[in-house]
Formats: C-alpha cells, structure tokens, sequence
C-alpha cells in the first residue's frame, strides 16, 4: 500500500516508513513561540539549569499577540524574550518594526519550507501545510523541551482525504472552502488527524487561501492540513530562493475517510456564533440583516496581499456605514509596504477604515479592536467563541474578506454581489 503525504513527511525525517498511529521522537526544524507562550517555555529551560539551548537555529520568537506592548505586563513578557533571544544568540527574533503575524511572516520570510517539520505553541501552526509541511500546534513545554534536546514527540496521525474538484466562482475563496468543511466535519471531526488536500480542483486555489485553508484545520480538531508540493507551491518557495521538489500522496494510500468538495458548488460563508463549524450560506444569512459594530480584516487567517486586494477591490470609492468601525490590519511589514504600494491603504482611509500595524490584538479580544457588551463584530479570524474578541455578551461572525468589507458598507452582514 502507498504512503500519505503526512507519512512521507515523517518517514522522511524519521530515516525509515512510519505508519499511522505509531509514535515517534523527531528532531524538528522549527520550534516557534509567541508573546503569550514563550515565557512559559522559557522559564521552563531555566528550570533544568542549563546554559545554552540545543541549536539556536530551531528556535523563532514572534511578539505578535499583545505588540505593541498593549501594558505593562505584555511589556515585561516581550522583554524576557527579547532578552531571551540575546543571551542565546537566537537570531530568528522578530522585534517590533520587523516582525508581523506569526503564521504570515514565516512563510513570507522562507523560514519554513515544504517538507520541514515544524511546532509551535500556538494552535495554528497548522498554517505551514499549505506549503507541504507537516507543521502543528504544541504546548510551551513542548517547546521548552525542543530548547533543551532539538526533539519533540508525534503520534503519526491518521488522515483524511479531502478531495477537490472544479475552480471557485465570483467571491468565493479559500475561507468559503474552509469554512464549509468545518461545518461538514464538525468542530472535533478531525480530532488528532491530518486532513491532505487533493484532486484536480488544487491546482485552483491560490497559495495565499491555501495558507487560510490550512491554519483552519485545527477548527475542526486537526493536527495539521497538508497541501501537495506542487507547481504553485514551487513558484512560492523559488520567489523566497527555496528548490522544492513536488511531492504527494501515493493514488493508493490510505485514508481513514473521504470528503468530496466542488469548489464551484461554494457560495460565500459565514460562521455565525458561538463555533466555526456553524457555516452558513450568505444567501441564507443576509435575510436575517444581522447589524454589526465592527468589521476585522486581517490575522494569521486573512492578513495576506490577496486578502486586502479583495477588501480593497469591494470598499474602492464607498464609505464605511457610519455606525460601523471597520480595522484593516496587514499581516506583516512587507504586506504593509505592499498594500501602500499598490494604494491599498489611500483606498482603506478613504473609506474610513483604521489602518494598523501588524498584530493578534483583536482575534483574541487582546487589542486594537476589543468588543463591548451587546456588541457584534464580522471578522476574518479563525475562531467565534464566546467572548473570543471581548465580552462574553458579544458575538462575532467569522467570513472573507470581502463579505466583511461588504458588510461594513452596509452595516449589516450582506454579500458584496448586492452593493
């Protein structure tokens, strides 16, 4: 029988054919902590008393949750790492002005590459599949434990097999796609599997929804979401001075279960509260003229030059409704270098929309756009929870980039083919 994507990934680093359910210690390539989960790994190194880490090169820290330092403990959380990275000549520190949303910025700066196996103390590591690496999230002291032996531990998953067919239709992307598988396995039908996207249909979705897809599998209880090495991937990774090699699964690998999904079947999606998995079609949503306060456009999820194009292509020339506050917030300096380059900002504060710097801030209620009771807010963010960006007494709607901007014209959640 052939091998999955996930187990080639595996056996690679491995040095022998690893099978589903088997565990195995790995030496990874990258071990990536935030502002939020570094402190914890290291003051768990510290504990051991040792001088040095295992190999500086595995290590990446990315203050991007609470940056710019929203008080005075985010303050002091950023300066241990900061001072962290000093004393053990951690080069891959990402200070403020440099730095950007975790999971845009490692991409876009080539530090993870097909076939790397990568953790990271933050659950949407999963994002790095979308290049054809097996990337997942992990606790801080699984990554304290990389700081002291360069290993971490895997149960080899089992996988599912996400079958693609047809190209997408007029405003319709990579969220719809993921938004709607979600709502098809539900917020645990993945629980501990990788999910490998596959089929004709790939070859039509873009690298920067291929990045959303990914980073949303573990909203479905994912390890990890693993996209084939393909020409789209090739092309990436080359503009980044990356050689990959395609790869993919074998035709007769095993899978534990199939879903089918036809891109030209998808309408535009939203996820109404309180979990991603409650998809629903716009046609079905905007009946209900559901008012918003605020509209989020941005994160690890959408924070991308293909995401604010999209935003910029539906708010050209309108206004923001008055009762609505709309924050755009580029993933990254070089998306923010770009989308100023291309006018995409004059187009943004022309519409009154507020423009930051790169940040977490508002997906997880820190910063930069924290919700009130009663308040409700659409959003291009991964998660929906009860009192995920606030209060516990708001809501948020998760949903693309342009049925975001759509919404924010109108006020309430509406699909942009009705501007």
């Amino acid at each position: 029988m052939g091998m999955t994507l996930t187990e080639k990934i595996l056996s690679d680093k491995y040095g022998r054919e690893v099978k589903q359910g088997e565990y195995i210690l790995l030496e990874v390539d990258i071990a990536l902590a935030n502002d939020i989960t570094a402190p914890i790994a290291i003051e768990e190194f510290y504990k051991t008393r040792l001088s040095k880490v295992y190999n500086p090169d595995q290590i990446v820290l990315v203050p991007d949750h609470f940056v710019p330092n929203k008080d005075i403990r985010s303050a002091m959380q950023v300066k241990m790492i900061r001072e962290f990275a000093k004393e053990q000549g951690i080069e891959k520190f990402f200070e403020l002005g440099t730095m950007g949303i975790e999971h845009v910025l490692l991409p876009e700066q080539g530090i993870v590459k097909s076939g790397d196996v990568v953790v990271g103390a933050d659950s949407h590591t999963c994002t790095y599949g979308a290049l054809g690496a097996f990337s997942t999230g992990v606790g801080s002291t699984d990554i304290a434990g990389v700081y002291i032996m360069g290993k971490a531990w895997f149960k080899v998953p089992e996988v599912i097999d996400v079958y693609v067919e047809g190209k997408f239709g007029k405003y319709v992307s990579g969220k719809d796609f993921v938004l709607k598988l979600i709502s098809t396995l539900g917020v645990s039908g993945a629980n501990y599997k990788a999910m490998e996207f596959r089929g004709p249909g790939i070859k039509n979705i873009s690298m920067d929804s291929r990045f959303t897809i990914s980073n949303m599998a573990i909203e479905a209880g994912g390890k990890t979401g693993i996209f084939p090495v393909d020409e789209i991937t090739q092309t990436y990774e080359e503009e980044r001075g990356i050689i990959a090699e395609q790869l993919s699964a074998d035709d007769d690998a095993y899978y534990i279960k199939q879903i089918e999904l036809k891109l030209g079947d998808l309408e535009p999606q939203v996820a109404i509260p309180f979990l991603p998995s409650n998809s629903k079609d716009i046609s079905e949503i905007e009946k209900r003229r559901v008012r918003i306060d605020q509209v989020v456009i941005g994160s690890c999820t959408n924070g991308r030059m293909e995401d604010l194009r999209a935003a910029a292509s539906i708010l050209k020339g309108k206004k923001i409704d008055k009762n609505v506050r709309c924050i755009i917030i580029p993933g990254s300096q070089q998306v923010y270098k770009e989308a100023v380059k291309e006018g995409l900002v004059d187009i943004f504060v022309d519409a009154n929309c507020a423009v930051s710097t790169p940040t977490c801030g508002p997906c997880l209620g820190g910063h930069m756009g924290v919700l009130a009771d009663g308040e409700v807010a659409i959003s291009t963010t991964n998660r929906n929870f009860v009192g995920r960006m606030g209060h516990t007494g708001s809501k948020v709607y998760l949903s693309s980039p342009v049925v975001a901007a759509a919404s924010g014209i109108k006020g309430y959640i509406s699909s942009p083919e009705n501007l």
